[in-house]
């Protein structure tokens, strides 16, 4: 079966909303690895809309080149949305109503393949979290408080995790 890893930058105080804005200062040759290996343990990627919108204005552009462009392009993306009418800027994206997405989610961690990375969509994973659909947490906390923004953990989401796996000397994964 596979599972569904959500990779986030996170700060100290709960914000991943924005990370583009603070995190690369912090950004270093540890955190790029985890990234980069999440990426290798994946063959799609479950976004968000707001997510998706971000992303499907910048990648489709991107050539392989660009770093992560020879992941980002070609892999599948589903995106959960209950108002997006379609997803069409952007290859292999296929769209899943966000008013009933917990049976189509299911469906695709029955499926065969590997991973599917949840990447930024803070909603998305506090979704995910409420429906027991996240398999594992992979946040990266660089030593910053935001003050405002989108929480990755908000309303009933909370949660403990079954088991922690380290990833690197700053880095653990939870698995939910």
């Amino acid at each position: 079966m596979r599972k569904i890893v959500a990779g986030t930058f996170v700060s100290l105080d709960g914000v991943m909303e924005s990370p583009d804005q603070w995190h690369f200062p912090y950004f270093d040759d540890r955190m790029g690895q985890a990234v980069d290996e999440q990426m290798a343990e994946a063959d799609a990627l479950l976004l968000g809309r707001v997510t998706y919108e971000e992303f499907a204005s910048y990648w489709p552009q991107q050539g392989d080149d660009t770093p992560g462009a020879e992941f980002m392009n070609p892999a599948q993306k589903y995106v959960v949305s209950a108002t997006l009418q379609n997803v069409d800027a952007w290859q292999n994206s296929t769209l899943l109503d966000g008013n009933d997405f917990v049976a189509e989610i299911e469906r695709l961690k029955a499926m065969p393949g590997k991973n599917i990375n949840v990447i930024g969509s803070a909603r998305l994973v506090q979704l995910l979290l409420r429906e027991n659909l996240l398999d594992e947490l992979r946040p990266q906390a660089p030593p910053i408080v935001v003050g405002s923004g989108k929480k990755l953990l908000a309303g009933d989401t909370s949660r403990g995790c079954r088991g922690w796996r380290t990833l690197t000397s700053s880095i653990r994964a939870c698995s939910t």
